[in-house]
């Protein structure tokens, strides 16, 4: 079995016609998908690195988005022509291309005024 160093989840999530949300599929993620699955192979990383396609991410205005574990570095509006530097930056080279990155504060569903929480699944 392979030993992924990294994993890239891609929204391929489609939409009804209309949803004031949009989807990741309108904006080009089923092609972004494809473009990574392409690079990695051409790269030799396909048994390092894995490029899934994904079910919904929850960040449907900033389509086309993923995500890179294990780093957790969220991408917003990725574009087929964005692959090559994430790949080349990212996956290879280590370093999230910024100009791309989704902050923390930014990601649907997380409240940065909320009090934290303590992780009731920790192990200690």
């Amino acid at each position: 079995m392979a030993a992924f160093t990294r994993h890239v989840f891609i929204c391929i999530n489609e939409r009804a016609a209309g949803d004031p949300r949009g989807c990741c599929a309108d904006r080009g993620g089923v092609e972004v998908a494809v473009a990574f699955k392409r690079a990695i192979h051409e790269r030799g990383l396909k048994r390092i690195v894995r490029a899934n396609k994904a079910g919904c991410l929850d960040q449907c205005a900033a389509g086309a988005t993923l995500v890179v574990y294990p780093e957790g570095v969220w991408y917003a509006r990725v574009a087929v022509g964005d692959v090559e530097e994430i790949v080349e930056q990212h996956l290879i080279g280590g370093r999230p291309v910024e100009r791309l990155v989704l902050p923390p504060e930014a990601l649907t569903g997380i409240d940065p005024d909320a009090p934290s929480e303590p992780d009731e699944f920790s192990i200690s």
